[in-house]
């Protein structure tokens, strides 16, 4: 029998659990590494490497090069299309310095601590996003986990940590989506917060972005430009084409990088409106979950602008429930234009659809004029991620409030009462444990034209908002790419103590914010959660303007209730509750409880077993 070649070497050698990946760079354990490039455009490709060396790639078929070369990893390199453009590898699972530099070879051992975590049932889930960058990267994150953990957070979801150019993005701007950014640290500083994190008994998220790439560093266009298709746009550009095979496993071989190689608990999946072939996404729901060891949970999750429930049963657990939010927010703040403008009207009815049946929209038209949903309400209330604050909702605000900088304290509770206690998986925004009011707003650093195009771009897009109608009131909107917007977004995310420490009159605001927040989850924990699998909602009851009960059969049999007033009238409840005991009152005094009365900007959790 002749001899392997380096490629038949590689695919024996570089299979992983879920298969060989087709795209990127690969070390083999004979000290070569295999490298392969979709580039269907060009007539000739070659890798060069950092030390200068230049070999050409073999053409495969449809589109494939690939080649084998003697070098390990940590070595630099990138791609010369045609004898003239220089490309970092699209699939690259490392940068030097930056997306326009040299990729990097990178040998994905690592000497995990626990090895035995197989993650936590979804129903267990309570979601705390953040942006690394704004931590101070990777190590940094790991640093605030054991705070998180006792807080009562079960899964940290990062913004996206993908390549982007510069040293500061929301990640949403990312163009190699394989690389982790080089300004968070390094894959290891990675994996070893990770590693840290489920020795916390803490999953991990990522938010992953397969809708479009950012408008800077995004190289495909010069070799591979069936990546696109010009024939459907989107707000980015022309659309992605998961039409073509090698997209779509461009794509999956992302997700199953992340989940196998980093070791992540799940995935959250940007706008997937914005993608046109849905079978995509269920493809990648059935690769992810066939590659999977039967005992490992991994959890999937969507934003979806179409309330496409339909995709929740085949594949994914849960969308992060917008309507929900957007009604809730109006309620708060009574703000009611661009989007809110669907809520405004019989908000209260709004809401009571919310918390029974998932959804608002199921169907129904849209201020945009387009029909919008399907049903939702044979789903289980844990399909539905309940926020009151993330980082679209604060960050695509002009000046990047958050709620406690526009709504009354009271009332706010009472909206996190309702969150952290309904059977609806919970998710907080970094610094809304402790009452932040610091900003938090959308920064880039671009250069030059773009920084101008991103500038002027982002105010023009308030200029049909009553604030913002006068053109001088726009130019008070910080540009994106100051280097003053970023920094006036980083917060403190952590105390002298954790709450609970001290007497209730030496705590500070942030403290008494945090021991709210850690009173209510531990209640979730101890009383919502264990009995959260088969939860169904037995409907809701509108007590009066802006005033609701919602109730819910759970698994045990128990039924948990919630009543809501964020009116500014005093509201009969019940006066004797129905038979419930009280789980949490807020604002609610004992005599107001015996009478059955709930005060302005109150909440009651009850349960009957």
């Amino acid at each position: 029998m002749p001899p392997l070649t380096c490629l038949e070497k590689s695919a024996r050698e570089s299979a992983s659990p879920m298969g060989l990946y087709s795209h990127g760079a690969f070390p083999l354990p004979d000290g070569s590494t295999r490298f392969s490039l979709w580039a269907p455009d060009a007539d000739k490709v070659d890798v060069s490497l950092g030390d200068g060396r230049l070999y050409p790639m073999e053409y495969q078929k449809n589109g494939w090069y690939s080649t084998c070369v003697e070098c390990a990893a940590g070595t630099a390199y990138r791609y010369i299309i045609n004898d003239k453009v220089r490309v970092p590898d699209p699939a690259a699972r490392l940068q030097h310095g930056d997306a326009h530099g040299l990729s990097c070879v990178v040998d994905q051992s690592y000497p995990w601590q626990t090895n035995s975590w197989e993650g936590l049932p979804w129903h267990q889930t309570v979601i705390y996003e953040l942006h690394v960058g704004l931590i101070g990267g990777f190590s940094k994150v790991e640093r605030l986990l054991p705070s998180l953990a006792r807080l009562g957070i079960t899964a940290i979801e990062l913004m996206p940590i993908n390549e982007f150019p510069g040293t500061r993005n929301w990640g949403y701007d990312g163009v190699l989506p394989f690389a982790p950014e080089a300004s968070y640290g390094t894959p290891d500083e990675l994996k070893r917060l990770i590693d840290t994190a489920h020795s916390l008994g803490l999953m991990v998220f990522l938010d992953v972005v397969y809708n479009h790439f950012g408008p800077d560093g995004n190289y495909l266009g010069e070799y591979a430009s069936g990546f696109f298709r010009h024939d459907i746009h989107t707000p980015w550009g022309a659309a992605i084409d998961f039409r073509k095979r090698e997209v779509r496993d461009f794509f999956c071989e992302n997700a199953l990088m992340w989940i196998f190689d980093y070791r992540f608990d799940g995935l959250r999946l940007d706008a997937v409106h914005a993608i046109s072939e849905k079978d995509f996404l269920v493809e990648l729901a059935e690769r992810v979950r066939s590659a999977l060891p039967f005992n490992r949970h991994v959890h999937l999750i969507l934003e979806n602008e179409d309330n496409s429930s339909s995709l929740l049963e085949e594949g994914f657990n849960a969308q992060w429930n917008d309507d929900g939010h957007n009604v809730l927010h109006y309620l708060l703040t009574g703000e009611d234009e661009g989007y809110y403008a669907d809520f405004a009207k019989s908000p209260t009815v709004k809401l009571a659809r919310c918390l029974g049946e998932g959804f608002i929209y199921q169907g129904e038209m849209s201020h945009t004029g387009r029909y919008r949903g399907e049903p939702s309400a044979h789903l289980s209330p844990t399909a539905f991620v309940l926020f009151l604050q993330n980082h679209d909702q604060v960050g695509n605000r002009a000046l990047g409030e958050r709620l406690p900088q526009i709504t009354d304290p009271d009332a706010l509770k009472a909206a996190v009462t309702l969150m952290l206690l309904s059977p609806m998986i919970p998710m907080l925004f970094m610094g809304e444990e402790w009452g932040e009011k610091h900003p938090f707003l959308y920064f880039t650093d671009h250069e030059d034209n773009l920084a101008k195009a991103v500038r002027d771009g982002r105010r023009a897009e308030f200029a049909h908002f009553t604030q913002f109608k006068d053109p001088l009131m726009r130019q008070q909107i910080p540009d994106p790419n100051a280097i003053s917007t970023f920094l006036s977004s980083r917060i403190e995310l952590t105390g002298k103590m954790d709450a609970g420490e001290q007497e209730e009159g030496q705590q500070s605001e942030r403290e008494r914010w945090w021991k709210f927040y850690q009173q209510l989850l531990t209640l979730r924990h101890t009383q919502i959660i264990p009995h959260l699998p088969e939860a169904r909602s037995t409907g809701t009851t509108i007590m009066g303007p802006r005033a609701i009960r919602a109730a819910w059969i759970l698994g045990n049999g128990s039924q948990l209730g919630i009543y809501l007033n964020l009116s500014q009238s005093r509201v009969m409840a019940s006066p004797s509750w129905d038979g419930e005991q009280p789980l949490f009152r807020h604002n609610v005094s004992e005599s107001d409880y015996q009478q059955g009365v709930l005060p302005p900007n109150s909440a009651v959790a009850v349960m009957r077993l």
